[in-house]
Parts: C-alpha cells; sequence; structure tokens
C-alpha cells in the first residue's frame, strides 16, 4: 500500500513562497495534500496563478483583511466536502481554518475522515493580541471535542505554540513571551491529554490559575510529531526569527503541527521536517500515513 503523504507549511505569503521554488519541490516531493497557512492573498490574487499547485487542487479560506492570514488545502484526492471556517463570527473573518472531508463509507480505516489547515493567532504584537489568542483558543477547543467525537481527523497548521521546554533553543528566555506561555503550554497539554488523565490534572492546573476554564476535559489528541520523535530537539524546529542570526545558529521553535485523533496517530510511518531549501521563515513537515484515502 502506498503511504498517504501529508505537508503541512506557513507560506508566510504565497506569492514569495512560490517565487522561492515551493513548486519545484513540490513536483519532487509529491505529497499527496498539503495544508498552507498564511496565503497574504485574497481571491483575485489566487485566481489564475495558484488555484493549483504541481498537480493539486487548492480548497482556501481567505481573510477579510487585504495581506492577512489565510489558509488552504491542496489535495490530489476529491474531497466529498469542504467547510470553511468553524462557525466562530470573530476569528472565521480571519481565515483561520479549511477543512476537507474524505468520507468513504466502505472504508475498513476511518470512513469519516478530516484534513485541516489552521492558523492560530499570534499574541506577539500587542497584548491586544494576546487576549485574542487566548479567545481564539477558549473557542477553539470545544469545536475540536465536537469533531473527534464525530470523525477521524488530522489537524495541520501554524499553532503558534511550543509545548515543552524541547520545542523551542531559547526556553528560559522566552518563559513569559507569547507562544510559551504557561496558559498555552497548558491549554496544548490538556488537548493531548487522554480522558484517563484528563480530570485531575486539568483541575489542579485550573486551581493554579495555569489553564484556562473550559479545557478541563482532555482532547485526546497526538502530537503525531512527537509520537514519531519523542526526544527530539534541534532537528525538530519548524520556524526561526527573521531577527539576528536565527536561521544561521539554528535558534528555532517547534510551532507547526500535526494534530491527530489517535486512530490516524498510530497509523503515522515516517516525518520529515524539510531544511535544505527555504520557501518561508517555517520549514515544511510532511508525515507519511499508512492510510488509503
Amino acid at each position: 500500500m502506498s503511504l498517504f503523504k501529508l505537508t503541512s507549511l506557513n507560506l508566510n505569503g504565497i506569492r514569495s513562497a512560490t517565487r522561492k521554488g515551493l513548486e519545484a519541490w513540490l513536483e519532487k516531493e509529491r505529497p499527496d495534500c498539503m495544508c498552507v497557512q498564511e496565503l497574504k492573498a485574497q481571491q483575485a490574487d489566487v485566481d489564475g496563478q495558484f488555484e493549483q499547485l504541481a498537480g493539486l487542487q487548492g480548497h482556501f479560506h481567505f481573510a477579510e483583511k487585504k495581506g492577512y492570514s489565510g489558509v488552504a488545502v491542496y489535495t490530489r484526492h476529491e474531497p466529498s466536502d469542504v467547510l470553511i471556517g468553524f462557525g466562530s463570527g470573530e476569528f472565521d473573518a480571519e481565515g483561520r481554518y479549511v477543512e476537507l472531508r474524505f468520507d468513504r463509507p466502505g472504508r475498513k480505516l476511518a470512513p469519516k475522515l478530516s484534513i485541516i489547515s489552521c492558523y492560530f493567532p499570534s499574541g506577539s504584537s500587542s497584548p491586544e493580541r494576546q487576549e485574542a489568542k487566548f479567545r481564539f483558543l477558549a473557542e477553539f477547543y470545544p469545536h475540536l471535542l465536537g469533531l473527534r467525537a464525530q470523525r477521524e481527523f488530522i489537524l495541520c497548521g501554524d499553532v503558534n505554540i511550543a509545548h515543552q521546554e524541547i520545542d523551542l533553543k531559547n526556553w528560559k528566555g522566552n518563559l513569559k513571551n507569547s507562544g510559551f506561555l504557561p496558559e498555552e503550554r497548558a491549554w496544548m497539554s490538556a488537548l493531548l491529554r487522554h480522558d484517563a488523565q484528563a480530570a485531575n490534572a486539568a483541575a489542579d492546573e485550573l486551581n493554579a490559575g495555569a489553564l484556562r476554564p473550559g479545557t478541563a476535559l482532555g482532547g485526546g489528541l497526538v502530537d503525531v510529531y512527537r509520537r514519531l520523535k519523542p526526544a527530539a530537539t534541534e532537528e525538530a524546529y519548524t520556524w526561526w526569527s527573521n531577527r539576528g542570526q536565527a536561521w544561521a545558529k539554528n535558534v528555532g521553535w517547534r510551532i507547526d503541527y500535526h494534530l491527530a485523533t489517535p486512530g490516524l496517530a498510530a497509523l503515522a510511518r515516517s516525518e520529515a521536517v524539510y531544511k535544505a531549501e527555504r520557501f518561508s521563515d517555517h520549514a515544511p513537515l510532511t508525515v507519511a500515513y499508512d492510510l488509503p484515502i
């Protein structure tokens, strides 16, 4: 059986990434699906240029604000349905979520299957944006719980959270910075906690003020990269600041993820963070799954 190759990449602008050779890399790599974030483009910019990349058909969620955010899933396979946004009045306007459903009633593994591209807000620009990020996390968590109750899925995207100390080079210097705040890391811990562990640990964190209300039930998802590479450090980074010599010195963060339901995560066979070329300030993260589409 051929493996299902799924790539996630924050483009930091689709026009910029394609100028830097993204499409030639896709021709060589040949993923089945690619989830992208930060299109920084509108429908008019995509038409006639970026509806397809290397034979992959794109499905898009654009932000209302020009040159901002935007996500897509490019696929070789025809989806049974496409969902734009997750029902948020505030965040759907920012172009952060597109879900492709590949429902196949006769498929033994995951007859109901979703591939999702999602771009979590960054809180680094201002306290107001950090508060918006917390609102997003609070609103998105029950959506993921509800989705998990109905179907198998893999969410790919720039989550803008480094979960553990091994997920960034300078963790001590970032303890009070957006992307590594205790509340953000506790949210991720809750999302990855399975129900048997959930109640007591989440209650303790909530009582300690480290976990915001609404996340007490474990999400039961799996960080697929960490399942395959539980101890990887510097090879795991997927984003580098443009400041200083972050790329040259590999002062990076792991903030791009494949987050999957347990049944799909168990089918992951290999991972790769591609760093031989640079298409943006993020590196493509590809996971191969033993999964028929």
